[in-house]
């Protein structure tokens, strides 16, 4: 279920998708949502582009750490490829 951030309190939430596009966005908060996960969803920026780089915004989808491997297992099996930390 989508969250607020003070529903996590002063935890370090992990990383694991950033949507380029609304219907892909909708998507993986329907997917979440009915799997019962708690994620929270920030609109941040990040750099697009091959040739022409340009700043552009997404839809940042965070979880606790003790559901990151749940939360990657049902967005794999929804076709999403989760965000791999460098």
């Amino acid at each position: 279920m989508r969250r607020e951030p003070d529903f996590f309190g002063e935890q370090e939430l992990s990383l694991v998708y950033v949507a380029k596009r609304l219907k892909e966005a909708l998507r993986l908060e329907k997917l979440l949502t009915e799997a019962g996960l708690d994620y929270l969803v920030e609109p941040d920026k990040y750099s697009g582009g091959v040739i022409f780089r340009s700043e552009r915004v997404g839809a940042f989808f965070y979880v606790a750490p003790e559901q990151d491997v749940a939360v990657k297992e049902v967005m794999q099996r929804g076709g999403f490829r989760p965000h791999e930390a460098i």
